[in-house]
């Protein structure tokens, strides 16, 4: 073979080998080591001077696929002629490997992935090195200077640990190979002999005037200074490896073995500094031996022949051969250096290189080149590569020994990893600190990061990461076993107080007892509300869901006060299947279009308009449900009789219908789609009883009111009689300074002027209408407000004075402090609970439409169900506005400490009075 070949193509061809040499016996050759990236000669270099042939490139060929790989391989060289086969391993210890692993690498690579990457590197080349202990004899260590490197003692412990652990399995590969038993227990030919090549640097000089001797150049010396090297290393490297116990005294017990009466180091001299004058002075002494070699026989010694083919080798060979000078011995060849441990092994004498006492001598076999290629053939599958199926198994086995080699090789690993296990105590220490039993997210995130920062002050290295992300699973783990606090708020923005716990199942009791427990959210909170006409009081839980919020609590103390009073209904989800379910896929409107003052006029729809009487709710919501047209709805259809121009166009049937099948989950807000109810209303529209049940001298007499707080504000409403030719006509008392006077003023102003129509031809008249916007706090405290900061307080007799249109004219807050604060430094906050409407038995309709903002923009605008609700005269009407508002994206929560109270309120233009006509005298 003329040419390197990688191992596997060599394990695979059919090599037919000469006759004359298929019986002989075959020695193997290793050759691994480091190579720098100063100008010297590669390891490649050495096998074209071994061989006299230049098989590998001195400056670096095309490479292939193969040499592209940044990983180990193997190539092989087969001289039949001389029966040695060379086997050189290039890894990532070599210059030209360790560029393309750098190039590799990319640049956001982290370290601890990228130590991983070197460290994979290092298991490869260690895994290919334990392949080179076993099937070869003699191994050849090249190392770019003359200085050994102590990191080899490391290396070589482990792999003695490496090949421990998997002998057995290399046992089982090799079991059926034919060879001797021996071989087979020791799965190794022998205990391979190692040999060592240090390339001399240009910092050794050897003065040629003698002064190594004394300044004597006559007197002799013994050895030269390149051999007094050489022994030295010997010396020092027995020495290490004795220590170490990587050499012991059987020699079939180690790694390797060393010859005991034999040189095992070469130092290979380095070149010369001037290229040009060496490869003169090479051209020089070759010419001088071709004109020697015409005038001298051939038959000269033979010294001088191997001086001959020395001269004929490029300065990289290693020969520094000549005739002794001056009685100095001459040093040997690379070649013969080499060849003197090759012949034990072509002689089949073998290496016998126990010492002690009592040695014992160690096993050896010269295998012909076929049954070491069979021998050979298993190990790579096992150790090497698994392509093979029926040793696939034994390959994985082998690869998962490869544990042993971390405590060898990967130092820095190692005392990573004791600093980071000595630092997650002090992490777990620092996560536990001042912690309740149970806490929520926002607590664990924050002991998370506070034990973090302990650990990232004593971890380092590269098992940084792996032991942070391991804090992280124990800190987790901790939490949720029992630590962890269920994470629902209430509508009040309040956390349950129970751990993490299950909801029960309809008709399911709770139970503490399981893991985890069934159990009902419980914030702790409790507060006194009122009931829907504000009669009676009661304490309530926090509520955590908008049924609970809004209508099961008002719905519980109806049986005990307003369930038998008069109401309006706010139309609700009316379900046509056994089950329906609520609607999904919600698309919301823009929140522009969802905060304007005019929103009441976009809102209006034919679903939810409002006939005069309560008796003709049941009417129009029939209607509604049968798809009819609303040119049966008269003028009221549209809320503003613009309806009577278009009834020629019929409104679509989303518009005109409510779904039966899906109802809306939250509650009804501008944001809605159309055609869509909820299950239950949020509202409630009572009557308490006849106008004539309000005094306004004595007021609300309902409990909870604060003293001088309970009076409604008057609402005096100008009712104009007209001639006959305008009686037909209405005039909107919509607030403004045009519709009604203020008291005393303006109707005397119009009863006293003498302009236009006499006294005989018309006749004014006035009317009082009471509103009242109550507001209610934790504690059952209510009070009335006579505007957005301020709150009625009458002290005598005659009640309120000052008039209701400055809280009809305005956008009321729907929070306000309460005037009665509690203890603690964290004020009270009061919430708009019912508005009170006294409608007098007059030709006036006051319509009703309530706009609740629960928050800043974009929060949507909340309404009933039902908006323009004619309220019927002669009444004493409360609107209960809902406790809680929620839409489908979740709860609208109180404001907190640092908001302004007034972006949550109620918008202007709730009331709104007309004048109806009189009837004809």
């Amino acid at each position: 073979m003329a040419f390197a070949v990688s191992i596997a193509s060599l394990l695979q061809a059919d090599l037919v080998e000469d006759a004359a040499y298929r019986e002989d016996g075959l020695c193997v050759v290793g050759i691994f080591g480091k190579s720098s990236m100063q100008p010297g000669p590669p390891k490649e270099a050495l096998i074209n001077s071994l061989a006299d042939k230049h098989i590998f490139s001195l400056f670096g060929g095309p490479e292939d696929g193969s040499e592209a790989d940044c990983g180990s391989r193997i190539q092989a060289l087969y001289s039949q002629e001389s029966r040695v086969l060379y086997l050189l391993l290039s890894s990532v210890c070599d210059s030209r490997q360790l560029l393309r692993a750098c190039e590799s690498l990319s640049a956001g690579t982290g370290h601890s992935d990228a130590h991983e990457f070197w460290k994979g590197l290092e298991r490869q080349h260690c895994l290919h090195l334990l392949y080179l202990f076993s099937v070869c004899h003699v191994l050849l260590l090249v190392h770019p200077n003359q200085t050994f490197d102590v990191t080899y003692d490391r290396l070589f412990r482990a792999l003695d640990a490496l090949r421990q652990k998997s002998l057995p399995l290399i046992r089982a590969a090799i079991k059926d190979c034919p060879v001797s038993k021996e071989w087979k227990v020791n799965c190794r030919p022998c205990p391979p002999r190692l040999l060592f090549v240090f390339l001399m640097n240009g910092v050794l000089k050897v003065s040629a005037n003698g002064s190594e001797s004394g300044g004597n150049p006559d007197k002799p010396k013994k050895h030269s200074p390149r051999r007094r090297l050489q022994h030295a290393l010997e010396d020092q490297i027995y020495r290490i490896f004795r220590k170490s116990r990587v050499l012991t005294n059987q020699s079939s017990n180690c790694l390797f073995t060393v010859p005991a009466n034999q040189a095992f180091v070469y130092v290979l001299p380095g070149p010369e500094e001037d290229p040009v004058s060496a490869l003169l002075g090479h051209l020089r002494s070759y010419c001088s031996l071709r004109e020697q070699d015409a005038n001298t026989a051939i038959s000269g010694p033979r010294r001088y022949q191997q001086m001959r083919r020395s001269a004929r080798q490029p300065p990289w060979s290693g020969d520094s051969g000549g005739l002794s000078v001056g009685g100095q011995p001459v040093d040997c060849s690379l070649k013969e250096f080499l060849w003197q441990h090759v012949e034990l092994v072509l002689t089949k004498k073998g290496f016998d290189d126990s010492v002690g006492r009592n040695p014992q001598p160690s096993h050896f076999e010269l295998p012909t080149y076929s049954k070491w290629l069979q021998v050979a053939s298993r190990l790579h599958q096992v150790i090497i590569s698994n392509t093979e199926e029926e040793l696939a198994e034994l390959s994985v086995k082998v690869q998962s020994q490869l544990k042993v080699l971390e405590s060898f090789l990967d130092a820095d690993a190692k005392f990573s990893e004791n600093r980071c296990q000595k630092a997650l105590p002090l992490a777990h220490s620092a996560y536990q600190s001042s912690l309740p039993h149970n806490y929520t997210t926002t607590v664990h995130k924050n002991q998370l990061a506070q034990a973090l920062r302990v650990y990232s002050q004593h971890a380092r290295g590269v098992a940084f990461q792996r032991y942070a992300l391991q804090l992280h699973e124990d800190c987790y783990k901790f939490w949720s076993n029992g630590h962890q606090l269920c994470e629902e708020r209430s509508l009040t923005d309040q956390h349950c107080v129970h751990k993490f716990h299950l909801l029960p199942q309809p008709g399911e009791k709770p139970e503490m007892d399981r893991n985890p427990p069934i159990l009902n959210h419980n914030s702790r909170g409790r507060s006194t509300s009122s009931c829907n006409c504000g009669r009676k009081q009661a304490p309530r839980e926090d509520p955590f869901d908008i049924q609970a919020a809004n209508y099961d609590f008002y719905q519980m103390l109806e049986e005990k006060c307003c369930g038998k009073l008069e109401r309006i209904e706010f139309p609700v989800f009316q379900p046509s299947t056994p089950d329906p379910a609520p609607a999904c896929n919600q698309a919301p409107r823009p929140p522009s279009e969802a905060s304007g003052p005019g929103e009441a006029e976009r809102m209006k729809e034919p679903s939810t308009a409002q006939s005069h009487t309560p008796g003709d709710n049941t009417s129009l919501s029939l209607a509604l449900s049968l798809g009819q047209s609303t040119d049966s709805l008269g003028p009221y259809a549209d809320g503003d009789g613009s309806e009577a121009q278009v009834q020629h166009k019929r409104p679509s049937l989303v518009d005109r219908q409510p779904s039966t099948v899906e109802y809306l989950p939250g509650m009804l807000h501008s944001g809605c789609p159309k055609g869509l109810l909820p299950k239950f209303s949020s509202w409630s529209l009572v009557k308490l009883g006849p106008a004539k049940s309000y005094n306004c001298h004595s007021g609300l007499e309902q409990p909870g009111f604060l003293p001088g707080s309970s009076f409604l504000l008057p609402w005096d409403l100008l009712i104009r009689s007209r001639p006959e030719e305008e009686a037909g006509l209405v005039e909107p008392l919509d607030g403004s300074a045009s519709s009604w006077p203020a008291p005393n003023k303006a109707l005397v102003g119009k009863r006293a002027s003498t302009g236009g129509l006499g006294r005989s031809r018309r006749r004014d008249d006035v009317v009082r209408v009471f509103v009242g916007f109550e507001y209610e706090d934790s504690r059952g405290r209510r009070f009335l407000s006579s505007g957005p900061d301020k709150i009625v307080k009458v002290l005598g007799p005659g009640g309120a004075k000052e008039p209701a249109t400055r809280v009809l004219n305005t956008d009321m807050p729907l929070y306000v402090p309460s005037p009665a604060p509690g203890r603690g430094l964290k004020p009270h906050l009061a919430q708009l609970a019912r508005l009170f409407i006294v409608v007098p038995d007059a030709p006036l309709e006051i319509t009703l439409n309530p706009q609740v903002q629960p928050g800043p923009p974009p929060c949507p605008v909340f309404h009933p169900e039902q908006t323009d609700v004619v309220l019927p005269p002669d009444g004493l009407w409360v609107l209960r506005f809902p406790y809680s508002y929620v839409t489908e994206r979740g709860p609208c929560y109180p404001p907190k400490e640092n908001q302004p109270l007034t972006n949550y309120k109620v918008l202007r233009g709730i009331l709104r009075a007309t004048t109806a006509t009189p009837p004809p005298q």
